[in-house]
């Protein structure tokens, strides 16, 4: 058996303690998807207080309509999906951007230079703190694509769904995404050296 059948039979198993009310059953469900929750809506909303609010009501909402989950996909790719569509509209609702203007301008087609390496930034720890500023400052959904991608380790296919997009939107959002956080990570490069 391999793994993705191991974890498939565990999530049925779960999801039918959930819907026979067995104690725990849930509190299970969020513990093995909050990490995942907590860092789309984060990344999404970027206000603590906004963020517990929202995932609550993430997990209310996943409680709610568990019943007709029909495992078409994974588990943890419904409930990302419902965390990013209840953050979606959250940004909706105050008439925030969810992706910034310009983003769409990259053609995904152009060859970005590497020079700078952010493999190499994730070793030096000041590196890092740059690369954390630069993508803090990226819109809500590139840097949710880039968080998806990088820190929870998912694939395009499984981003994509999240999404709910084609997954060649997915790869250009993603190729966009790299590119302007290496554009402004430059810039903080560059912003740091002229202040020695």
């Amino acid at each position: 058996m391999d793994d993705n059948t191991h974890r498939a039979d565990q999530d049925r198993e779960l999801v039918a303690n959930v819907l026979a009310g067995q104690q725990g059953a849930f509190a299970l469900l969020i513990e093995q998807h909050q990490k995942l929750v907590w860092h789309l809506v984060y990344r999404m909303v970027h206000n603590p207080d906004d963020c517990k609010e929202l995932c609550q009501e993430v997990f209310l909402r996943v409680h709610k309509n568990l019943q007709s989950f029909r495992f078409e996909s994974k588990l943890s790719t419904w409930i990302g999906r419902i965390a990013f569509n209840i953050s979606s509209r959250h940004l909706q609702r105050k008439q925030l951007p969810l992706i910034a203007p310009g983003d769409d301008d990259i053609c995904p087609t152009e060859t970005i230079a590497d020079d700078v390496d952010l493999a190499a930034a994730f070793a030096d720890e000041d590196l890092l703190m740059k690369l954390h500023k630069a993508l803090e400052s990226l819109a809500p959904v590139p840097r949710t694509i880039l968080t998806l991608y990088y820190l929870d380790e998912l694939t395009i296919s499984e981003v994509a769904d999240i999404l709910e997009k084609p997954e060649g939107t997915v790869k250009n959002s993603l190729f966009r995404a790299r590119a302007i956080l290496r554009e402004k990570f430059a810039h903080y490069l560059e912003v740091t050296d002229a202040e020695r």
